[in-house]
């Protein structure tokens, strides 16, 4: 079948199709961030709203779990959607997922609060939240193929980085909701209903990306593998046939988005938590930092996808890989030897070049690695399992370390680890910059 769909004069695909491409593929990847964002801005009132238990630190540790029990649904998404993605088609599986996302939004939005219906409460966080975690398992691994199926071969990088470019918006969005919401407001305000604004706000992308993604049409590649298993009748599973011919691939993405996701929940959502938690930073210095960072994602993933088009992915993930491990330490030290609001600028003005660099070309590099017929599964699997794992108990996690080793720069000592173990991961990956995707 692989060789076939190969040989296969494709049509080509019109720039309106693929502009339209990015904008599907991207909107429901920036209701999925925006809601991770406002939820970590807002954490410690949902802390004390939905799990109040007479200790600070326990209300905390109990949301940043909850926040990451979403997770334990993303390999069940990425296994269901991912084959969703590959038998029915990319169109469907997108339209499923923003679906999803959108209502899990609502209920965190609307739920009321412990004291309302007690711990019916904190249930219904958890569902909402195991709603937007299977949705999550099957985001990224159908639209990131549906992105570069649509994609010239020489633009790959470029194109699969709006996945991540996308992520700045929210960012910036979520930062600028939570200010808006944080200094328009009361204290006593915010507590009773001003938190919920943001999540509500997040709704109005749903219908948009549903309308949008009900619309497209399926990459040529795409249709033409369909079109070519419904005539030869041969039963096709996704699922074992990723796990029987590319193990390996699998394993090598699976390391390799170690890094990506561990940089970004540590290094985004994570940090608001800790500079007014560890460094006793204002919240309003928080959201400043995250937008901050949010506008250097924005601009500089599809610079740095465009790089990696040129210079080669593995070449370039490593190497930023290397540097990320080596800044670690001294930019937490750094920030902890001075805590204020101007040092944790210039930190996240470092540290979003950086993750940048490594996330923008992370996309296209683990796409490239499964034919089409199996692409939206294998990479789904590859990087749902690594999420799942490493970065959404990355909160949890480092807040743990935090209490348990009594250091501050318990945050950098996981960065390096990750670093570490992606550049090694990279060694084992295919490096097909630029050229055909079968």
């Amino acid at each position: 079948m692989q060789a076939n769909a190969a040989t296969t004069q494709l049509p080509d695909i019109s720039q309106a199709k693929r502009r339209k491409a990015i904008l599907a593929a991207t909107i429901g990847n920036g209701l999925e961030w925006f809601d991770f964002t406002v939820y970590s801005f807002f954490a410690l009132i949902i802390a004390k709203l939905f799990f109040p238990t007479g200790n600070d630190l326990t209300s905390f540790l109990l949301t940043v779990a909850t926040f990451g029990v979403g997770f334990f649904m993303r390999p069940v998404g990425a296994i269901v959607l991912g084959v969703y993605a590959d038998r029915v088609g990319r169109k469907a599986a997108l339209t499923l997922t923003i679906l999803m996302m959108a209502l899990g939004t609502a209920i965190i939005g609307l739920a009321p609060t412990y004291s309302s219906i007690g711990l019916w409460a904190p249930a219904l966080i958890v569902l909402a939240r195991l709603i937007q975690g299977f949705s999550a398992g099957g985001e990224v691994g159908g639209a990131t193929a549906f992105l570069i199926e649509n994609a010239p071969d020489s633009e790959r990088g470029v194109y699969a980085s709006w996945q991540q470019a996308s992520q700045g918006i929210s960012f910036m969005l979520g930062a600028g909701m939570g200010a808006l919401v944080i200094n328009g407001l009361e204290p006593a305000q915010v507590d009773a209903w001003g938190w919920r604004i943001p999540f509500l706000f997040g709704l109005l992308i749903g219908p948009v990306g549903m309308y949008i993604r009900s619309h497209l049409e399926e990459p040529p590649a795409f249709e033409a593998l369909r079109a070519e298993r419904k005539a030869s009748k041969v039963k096709f599973s996704p699922l074992a046939q990723v796990l029987r011919d590319h193990p390996r691939e699998v394993l090598a993405g699976l390391g390799v988005t170690i890094l990506w996701t561990v940089c970004t929940y540590v290094l985004v959502f994570y940090m608001p938590s800790y500079a007014k938690q560890q460094l006793g930073l204002p919240l309003g210095a928080t959201f400043q930092s995250t937008a901050l960072c949010g506008a250097i994602i924005l601009v500089l993933c599809p610079l740095m996808g465009m790089l990696s088009d040129r210079v080669g992915r593995k070449r370039m993930l490593g190497t930023v890989a290397l540097i990320i491990g080596v800044l670690a330490y001294p930019l937490f030290h750094w920030l902890n030897v001075s805590p204020t609001t101007q040092t944790l600028l210039m930190v996240q003005v470092v540290l979003g070049i950086l993750l940048a660099a490594f996330t923008g070309p992370a996309p296209a590099v683990l796409a490239e690695q499964f034919p089409t017929e199996v692409r939206s599964t294998g990479l789904s699997l590859a990087y749902n399992f690594a999420v799942t794992i490493f970065g959404g108990f990355a909160p949890l996690i480092v807040t743990w370390l935090i209490q348990s080793t009594g250091s501050k720069l318990a945050p950098a000592y996981y960065v390096i680890a990750a670093a570490v173990v992606s550049f090694i991961a990279l060694l084992f990956m295919h490096d097909r910059t630029g050229k055909p995707l079968q």
